[in-house]
């Protein structure tokens, strides 16, 4: 039987990079735009990719056991690049949706989103979005506004107190990273591998949410050699796959591009397809750990993905290391 190929042109626009420290702490923040200022240099802009699906690599899809690799010789990443959400923390389901509830009744709006409902609010993109498509397909609360301008104004102060109350969260620790995240992190740092965590967020967006997750749950030891990188390089907001893929891609290969390393030698830890894809595109090795119900879906595609796993693990019940990251740059896996 002949095999299908899908063939996607890829045409993307120039970015930009932007370098802001914080005061506090001297994390680096890097935000790619799209205002053709400094085009970033990629043998993907203007080809072509074929992905031949009858071809695909099946990954290594393990969920409790240790993976060990034996190669000739100790090969390292030159980076390890984290996607923030559903892979250092489980924020939406244990920190967003939490504070959106506990924001909720506070006001006495007598609204709760459970957690299916709140997988179904995720496609839409924005906090402040979700919550008025929300509101305007349910009905809005008998104490809320009733003129367009002063719902605007009251959706603004929901989402500013749901902030306040996500970041208490983070600062007193009650949202804990995820198994082996501390551990794989330290082991790249003392050997020298650049670490980064990438945001497909706005730039305010990240402020709110990666920079307080390295800075208070990662320490201020790991904090200060850690890159943040982030992304404002789609115009609006809004639930298109081919959207959020130019978004993961652009920023994979801003960070690449920033931190002087070649793609091939970066592994990304992913959690979603969409990551994945991107991740692959940009010329790099990935690894998915599988979040649960809010980033991962049950139906999403990781035959791509270079390994799967439930979590990252830490010993006793560590699923990888530093050194199996390192293999995926000399082998590919199959189960």
């Amino acid at each position: 039987m002949a095999s299908s190929t899908a063939t996607f042109s890829l045409s993307l626009p120039a970015f930009s990079s932007s370098t802001s420290i914080n005061s506090q702490r001297r994390i680096s923040i890097f935000s790619g735009k799209a205002d053709g200022k400094t085009p970033l240099s990629s043998s993907l802009f203007g080809s072509k990719i074929c992905v031949n699906e009858a071809t695909r690599t099946k990954p290594i899809s393990l969920r409790s056991s240790r993976v060990t690799c034996s190669v000739s010789s100790t090969v390292l990443p030159s980076a390890l690049l984290f996607d923030c959400d559903g892979v250092l923390v489980d924020t939406e389901k244990d920190g967003h949706r939490i504070s959106f509830n506990d924001t909720f009744n506070e006001k006495e709006l007598g609204v709760t989103w459970d957690v299916d409902l709140y997988g179904e609010l995720l496609k839409i993109g924005g906090g402040k979005e979700r919550m008025t498509a929300y509101f305007n397909k349910t009905g809005w609360p008998e104490n809320a506004p009733k003129s367009e301008e002063e719902r605007k104004e009251f959706i603004a102060s929901l989402h500013k107190r749901k902030t306040e109350l996500f970041m208490a969260l983070i600062e007193k620790k009650l949202l804990p990273l995820r198994p082996g995240v501390a551990k794989l992190i330290d082991q790249a740092l003392e050997k020298g591998v650049k670490v980064a965590v990438c945001s497909t967020s706005n730039e305010k967006a990240l402020w709110e949410l990666s920079l307080p997750i390295v800075s208070f749950l990662l320490g201020p030891e790991r904090a200060d050699k850690i890159k943040i990188f982030a992304g404002d390089v789609v115009p609006r907001k809004k639930p298109d796959p081919v959207n959020i893929f130019f978004t993961f891609l652009a920023i994979y290969i801003l960070a690449s591009n920033t931190l002087g390393v070649d793609p091939s030698s970066c592994v990304v830890v992913e959690d979603s397809a969409i990551g994945l894809a991107a991740a692959k595109a940009a010329g790099m090795k990935c690894i998915v750990t599988k979040s649960g119900i809010i980033f991962t879906q049950p139906d999403e595609d990781f035959l791509n993905a270079d390994a799967v796993f439930d979590c990252i693990g830490d010993p006793p019940e560590e699923r990888f290391d530093l050194t199996f990251c390192g293999s995926l740059l000399q082998k590919q896996f199959v189960s």
